[in-house]
């Protein structure tokens, strides 16, 4: 199926209608559905970690029920199988169309959308038996390490041979965001995953002590910063000028945005890790570029929003440019947040509280989920063959209950982590402590309430997006090739 029109791919080149082959987007249906799948699965365990911090007594003496258990499941589930999906279909759909020429192998595509599916699974299967390395991101155990590796680089052979063989001779920025979290997640997983086997479900790190926590935070950031940034970037700079009908504001901008993030970004990994044993010199060398990075992140954000200048109106009634303004929007909140929360000063009230909870799930919920969401709404009835989504209303409902649900989440995890922080911190006249920590926890639990119904309430709105995009796969006018 072609796609019918082509904005600015690349400056100054526009792809006349008839110019494309006919591109691969079954591979990319298959991704799109099952992000929708991984998306709800992921959120439903989300909302039940989230449940049993407010109520802990729903995880009924079950050990495979434990926060302890689900949290890592969820945290795969969400960024691995629902990210990586989106992530996956993202790269395909918009590689072919800036390049082009068709996927360089079919074969490749179906083994890395069946190899994903099977790493997902496996790590569903795992992790709530408690088989687990123990490092933030990177739980699962060796063989598992191994797949993911192997299916990384055939996605990679793939990825960089269509870039090889494309017709256009230009490389449009979203594929060097593509190349650069490919290149990077290799490395990053490659060096973290180092591990002695003792038997078939368990590992020891090859690193110890101090060594293990500073490689294990200079990937643990950096899939955030390549995996959940970089990547996440690559589809901001296609698919929101495609659904605006604009180019981007700025390809200068964005050139530069691309060049100083990749270059920032991995220097930021020992924030993580303030007021530890890691030396000094290395805890400010994180902060420092950690600062740092808020130029290029308010130069994407700046580059994103800018984009719909002149057209501000598109938003009264394109919920799809919703998703994507907002989500950007929490883009350069997020990233002003960190680097904040990256300061000494800042961290000394922050860590280890309730706020970094809040954080991570500004840029996860309403920056990586919600530009996906826009990416899926725009991919959906291209590759299904149809005009538009089954429902716009529908897309409408969505958006405000995203919206409304994660505003709602990261509140809570604001007021509860600062509430922390400061009754950690408070001390008596004689230096003993104001409150105990069983004190601080009960504290703690009407934010985990409001949690519960922000995370439940962005959950609910995934599940509108699953009839809203089942009924367009059944129903609607066909496109016309």
């Amino acid at each position: 199926m072609q796609e019918d029109s082509a904005v600015l791919e690349s400056p100054g080149v526009k792809i006349r209608e008839g110019d494309s082959p006919r591109y691969n987007d079954e591979i990319v249906k298959k991704f799109c559905v099952m992000a929708v799948v991984w998306g709800i699965v992921g959120m439903l365990v989300g909302v039940l970690a989230a449940a049993e911090l407010a109520f802990p007594a729903l995880n009924m003496d079950i050990p495979q029920l434990t926060f302890g258990r689900i949290r890592p499941l969820h945290t795969n589930a969400v960024i691995f199988a629902f990210g990586g999906c989106v992530l996956f279909a993202a790269m395909f759909y918009s590689v072919q169309r800036t390049s082009r020429v068709r996927l360089f192998s079919d074969t490749l595509a179906n083994i890395t959308f069946w190899g994903w599916q099977l790493i997902i699974v496996l790590a569903a299967l795992t992790l709530p038996l408690g088989m687990t390395a123990g490092k933030e991101y990177a739980e699962l155990e060796w063989p598992i390490d191994l797949l993911i590796a192997a299916v990384w680089l055939v996605n990679g052979v793939n990825y960089f041979a269509t870039i090889w063989k494309r017709k256009e001779s230009h490389i449009y920025v979203g594929n060097w965001f593509y190349m650069a979290m490919i290149i990077t997640i290799t490395v990053l997983h490659v060096f973290n995953s180092l591990a002695l086997p003792v038997s078939l479900t368990k590992s020891y790190s090859a690193y110890s002590g101090v060594q293990d926590a500073m490689v294990q935070w200079w990937y643990g950031h950096n899939a955030v910063g390549f995996f959940l940034t970089a990547g996440f970037l690559g589809i901001m700079y296609y698919f929101l000028p495609k659904q605006a009908g604009l180019p981007i504001y700025s390809y200068r901008l964005s050139i530069l945005h691309f060049w100083t993030l990749i270059f920032l970004y991995v220097w930021a990994g020992p924030h993580h890790l303030l007021y530890t044993a890691l030396p000094d010199w290395t805890q400010t060398l994180g902060m420092t570029f950690s600062v740092m990075l808020i130029a290029p992140s308010w130069g994407g954000m700046v580059n994103g929003i800018m984009t719909l200048k002149g057209a501000w109106e598109k938003l009264r009634t394109d919920p799809i440019l919703k998703f994507m303004i907002v989500a950007i929007s929490f883009y350069g909140m997020s990233t002003f947040e960190g680097p904040m929360l990256a300061i000494r000063a800042v961290n000394a009230l922050s860590h280890y509280t309730d706020w970094g909870i809040g954080h991570v799930h500004s840029g996860a919920l309403g920056w990586v989920a919600m530009i996906s969401i826009g990416a899926l709404y725009y991919m959906v009835p291209r590759v299904f063959g149809k005009v538009n989504m089954y429902s716009t209303k529908l897309i409408n409902t969505h958006f405000w209950m995203a919206t409304v649900g994660v505003v709602v989440y990261i509140v809570a995890m604001w007021i509860s982590g600062i509430t922390q922080g400061l009754m950690w911190r408070a001390v008596n006249a004689d230096g003993s402590l104001t409150y105990t920590f069983a004190e601080s926890v009960a504290a703690m639990h009407p934010y985990y309430v409001m949690r519960f119904l922000g995370g439940a309430l962005y959950l609910a709105g995934m599940l509108v997006m699953a009839y809203n995009v089942l009924m367009t796969a059944k129903a609607g006018e066909r496109r016309v090739a």
